[in-house]
């Protein structure tokens, strides 16, 4: 039996690995380099994320399979701080003695902004599935609250879709990063970087015999019989890890759900300074073409860097990012943040069209099945990445679809 895996990301590879095991497969990833939104750039004597990454406490299939693959001595935990930057002032909120002084809160919001924290992870997120972000926090934390912190970290994550997001995401993402100390969230990394796991799950699924192919973007995907050619080319099982809309482009097949995307924007940047005070996620309340100053090495240490400062900015879009977005954001970033060009090293910026879901009302309506007209579906639009993405859910989903793929043809 042969199986096409449309995208060498995190749920193709995971998909991959147990598929090896009865069946010939074939991975074709659009892009040089597999990973996804997870791939790496390689630098002199160090690689880094293209996109910020870490992993959380409860994350047990992506601790599994560290440990079939040999790596979880990569693992380690550190403590990511957070802060705000209101009015060109950076403000830390890690420890309850930073958020009592916090500024542009009262007390009382405050208060009410913490016990929220305890209740997200008892929440019914399915009863939320279903009522906007912007008026739950309206209706349980008051206005105040949601024009001074809630409704900046909606506008510069989603921008104009920012009143559709539901309550679910963002009750779900207040949960997942409640696992805090006075140093910090707590937070999981691989030493050496998340090309490591990439790494380790496409040599273990070419061991078994996969094929991988690279910068090979699919262009046509077209039923013959009871097999299916993609470029031209017959298998006999299809896993598309790409937007279900995309496959129903390539295909010419209706009836494929329309996911909300959005795209991501990120630069990074490599400094002679740190600029955030210590602060490893600064959020950014002062319009911007950014909406997060995420500092790895403030995060990592620096050591491993070459000595460096690792900067991200994250931006994302709509349609298609802003002309000459690299340029803006460096010019804005030097600028409000007092950096002469020459402390500025070297700088990327990477761009994804489909970078993830938008989580609007009525998301859970939108989840496909693993398997539809025939084909099989999943990626960041599967149900273990509702009602928020991550690593954990896209290996979830990857794992999922194989074993029903498996059990298919069993």
């Amino acid at each position: 039996m042969d199986i096409c895996i449309i995208g060498g990301g995190l749920t193709g590879l995971a998909a991959a690995l147990p598929l090896t095991e009865t069946a010939g497969v074939t991975i074709f990833e659009s892009r040089p380099l597999l990973g996804g939104c997870l791939a790496s750039y390689k630098r002199d004597d160090y690689w880094i994320e293209h996109y910020y990454h870490h992993c959380f406490a409860g994350d047990e299939r992506l601790f599994s399979l560290l440990r079939d693959l040999g790596l979880s001595d990569r693992l380690e935990w550190l403590s990511g701080s957070t802060g705000y930057y209101v009015d060109g002032t950076i403000h830390p909120l890690t420890s309850p003695i930073e958020i009592l002084r916090y500024p542009h809160l009262s007390l009382a919001d405050k208060v009410r902004l913490g016990l929220l924290t305890l209740r997200a992870k008892r929440l019914d997120l399915a009863a939320l599935d279903a009522v906007p972000a912007s008026e739950y926090i309206r209706k349980n934390l008051g206005e105040s609250v949601y024009a001074s912190f809630f409704e900046p970290l909606l506008r510069s994550k989603f921008g104009d879709r920012r009143d559709e997001v539901s309550a679910a995401w963002l009750i779900s993402r207040i949960a997942i990063r409640s696992d805090r100390g006075v140093e910090g969230e707590r937070l999981g990394y691989m030493r050496g970087g998340w090309h490591e796991l990439v790494d380790g799950m496409a040599e273990e699924a070419q061991k078994k015999g996969a094929v991988i192919e690279t910068g090979t973007p699919v262009t046509s995907i077209r039923r013959t019989g009871d097999a299916w050619e993609v470029n031209g080319r017959r298998f006999d099982t299809v896993l598309a890890t790409i937007p279900p809309q995309e496959i129903g482009r390539l295909s010419g097949m209706e009836g494929f759900a329309e996911i909300p995307y959005q795209g991501a924007a990120c630069m990074t940047i490599g400094l002679d300074r740190d600029v955030t005070n210590g602060i490893y996620w600064l959020n950014m309340k002062d319009t911007a073409p950014y909406g997060a100053v995420v500092t790895h090495t403030n995060f990592a240490p620096r050591e491993r860097y070459g000595g460096e400062e690792v900067v991200y900015l994250a931006s994302y879009f709509g349609d298609r990012p802003a002309p000459n977005l690299k340029e803006m954001m460096l010019s804005d970033f030097c600028r409000r943040f007092s950096v002469p060009k020459t402390a500025v090293h070297w700088s990327e910026l990477a761009v994804e069209r489909f970078a993830g879901p938008v989580y609007t009302t009525g998301f859970a309506d939108l989840i496909p099945a693993y398997e539809e007209h025939g084909l099989y579906l999943a990626g960041m639009f599967s149900r273990p990445n509702y009602p928020e993405r991550s690593m954990e859910g896209s290996i979830a989903a990857g794992q999922e679809v194989a074993a029903r793929i498996r059990g298919a043809v069993q």
